[in-house]
């Protein structure tokens, strides 16, 4: 109910303009969201840096209308790739497909984001681009671009993907991906399924993902564990010790703002860790999905915005 909730909030206009333009808006984005500029998500991005850690960095947005919007996105990630290579950013990008267009014009958007991929790859260090999941509809083409992004000579190491632990099918597209050598990012999920498709209880959720978490790190490619979950960081752990797992073969992630201490120990501690840095205007979507992704959510943020 809740989820069902929070969705349709991220999905109500009014209350978006709102959100993006009030003072409170600003301030809870300040907590979570780098900035509008670009400039903003270096800033912030070099200080997690510093910090120990490395970054995803991801322009707000979905769903584009039409091709010139798309475009405008292209040339932002673009600009982004080439502040990465400028400032020396331990970073890479995390983009949607219908930020880029999908539904616009599929052609666009694969063109798009198989240039993201190429530029990625030609850096020095080589870069990586991270495909974001969406909603159910999406999975499945966004899987197939992925593998087909990856085939591409060149791009081997420098394209990947998200698995969402709730969605029954799961557990065959990991199957899939690493059959081919693909990284994964690997988290809870936060749209709205049908039970036809996608676990419901937390408890179900939880025991699917750690499943799915295990298989990812005997695996021998470096996945990314998305989770802030403590309980779940812990069982990674016990689990690397007892498989003699090397600490620096796989990496936590962690959404910026939250849970900044937990992120600090488990640098302190010798775990790899990446920070989900996202920028720009188109922050509320974003922010009511993370709220609804389990009623815990709500309080968790609460917490967290007094919490260092």
């Amino acid at each position: 109910m809740l989820r069902a909730f929070f969705v349709r909030l991220s999905e109500n206009r009014s209350l978006r303009n709102f959100a993006e333009r009030s003072a409170i808006g600003r301030r809870v984005s300040g907590r979570f969201v780098a900035g509008t500029e670009i400039a903003d998500a270096v800033r912030v991005t070099q200080a997690v840096n510093r910090a120990g850690m490395s970054v995803s960095i991801d322009n707000l947005g979905e769903n584009v209308t039409n091709p010139d919007e798309a475009r405008h996105s292209s040339q932002l990630y673009n600009q982004i790739l080439d502040a990465i290579a400028a400032n020396h950013l331990h970073a890479n990008i995390s983009l949607k497909l219908t930020h880029m267009g999908l539904d616009v014009d599929e052609k666009l958007a694969r063109d798009i984001v198989a240039g993201l991929v190429a530029k990625a790859a030609s850096m020095s260090p080589p870069g990586f681009v991270r495909v974001d999941m969406e909603g159910s509809p999406y999975t499945q083409r966004t899987l197939d671009f992925v593998h087909e992004l990856h085939r591409m000579p060149g791009n081997e190491n420098s394209v990947g993907t998200v698995i969402q632990a709730y969605l029954k099918r799961s557990e065959s597209d990991v199957e899939k991906l690493l059959s081919e050598g693909i990284r994964i990012r690997l988290c809870k999920g936060a749209y709205k399924e049908p039970a036809s498709i996608a676990f419901e209880s937390k408890a179900d959720v939880d025991a699917n993902y750690i499943k799915l978490m295990k298989i990812l790190m005997k695996s021998g490619i470096y996945h990314g564990m998305a989770t802030h979950d403590e309980n779940i960081i812990r069982e990674a752990q016990a689990f690397a010790g007892r498989e003699k797992i090397a600490r620096d073969s796989f990496e936590f992630q962690m959404l910026y703002g939250i849970r900044r201490d937990l992120q600090q120990k488990l640098v302190k501690d010798g775990w790899g860790m990446r920070v989900y840095v996202p920028f720009g205007t188109e922050w509320y979507p974003y922010f009511m999905r993370r709220l609804g992704e389990r009623p815990a959510n709500v309080f968790f943020i609460a917490r967290n915005m007094l919490r260092s």
